[in-house]
């Protein structure tokens, strides 16, 4: 069932949105080499509680983590770990909080020092894609306008767009309807209406398209074991453009004095 947010509830998700946007903008000035993916986790929780907000991942379905980190081939749900971060790296961070009862979610794919020309692309691109499927995301469009428009920009470019794993509703429950693909046909699926709130989150690989889940039931990464991407904002859809509830202000804030600094 898609569910219609009511403006009390989007206010609080706003908040909710706000407080993990600030979140990954924290773990932005702690990436670099030499830090261990367990204390980027760490870092995220004790900012998520010191913000009076609750880690929504930690415990869920016994996922182990504050954030799903997704370092190289890892697609999503990747385990924070003692893996110490290299020069060369990439990292997705994938972060959802809980705050008044509603929940924000959003993810980044941070570079590690310098990367390779083809891994940059990658996230440029993946990142482009995301905002190509939130241009299309208007009252009366469909779910598979987001999803033409996002696997389009990719494909284009050269990259594959992971099939498995997807974008979706979310309120008082962190995944609710609709799925929302970063692959399909214009015209089809759901049709968008006004207050409803989707993640929208591109996972494009490099390589094939292929992906493994570990035994451990979570862990999902390329099958050939090049890098990919991962880039998601929460949206509210509207009679006109769609607004975006979460932002990479804060993260590229964090960037940019890093770069400074240096």
């Amino acid at each position: 069932m898609i569910y219609l947010q009511t403006p009390e509830e989007i206010e609080l998700s706003r908040a909710a949105c706000d407080l993990v946007s600030r979140t990954l903008g924290e773990v932005a000035k702690w990436v670099a080499p030499g830090i261990t993916t367990l204390r980027l986790d760490t870092i995220a929780r004790e900012f998520i509680l010191d913000n009076g907000g609750k880690p929504a991942c930690l415990g869920y379905g016994g996922f182990p983590g504050t954030l799903c980190i997704e370092v190289n081939e890892m697609v999503v749900h990747g385990f924070p770990s003692n893996y110490v971060l290299r020069e060369g790296d990439i990292i997705g961070t994938d972060c959802v909080v809980e705050l008044n009862g509603m929940h924000g979610d959003s993810c980044y794919t941070f570079a590690v020092g310098e990367i390779d020309e083809k891994t940059k692309r990658l996230l440029e691109v993946t990142k482009e894609s995301l905002y190509k499927g939130i241009e299309v995301a208007r009252g009366g469009k469909r779910i598979g306008d987001i999803a033409n428009a996002v696997q389009t920009c990719c494909e284009h470019a050269g990259y594959s767009v992971v099939r498995e794993m997807c974008g979706h509703g979310i309120g008082h429950k962190m995944h609710e309807d609709p799925e929302v693909p970063n692959y399909g046909r214009r015209g089809t699926g759901p049709v968008l209406k006004p207050n409803m709130m989707i993640c929208i989150e591109p996972m494009i690989n490099l390589g094939s398209k292929n992906i493994v889940i570990e035994r451990d039931g979570w862990q999902c990464r390329t099958r050939d074991r090049k890098p990919s991407a991962h880039f998601e904002h929460q949206i509210l859809i509207t009679p006109e453009e769609p607004e975006i509830l979460t932002t990479f202000r804060y993260v590229e804030e964090a960037l940019k004095s890093k770069s400074v600094n240096q």
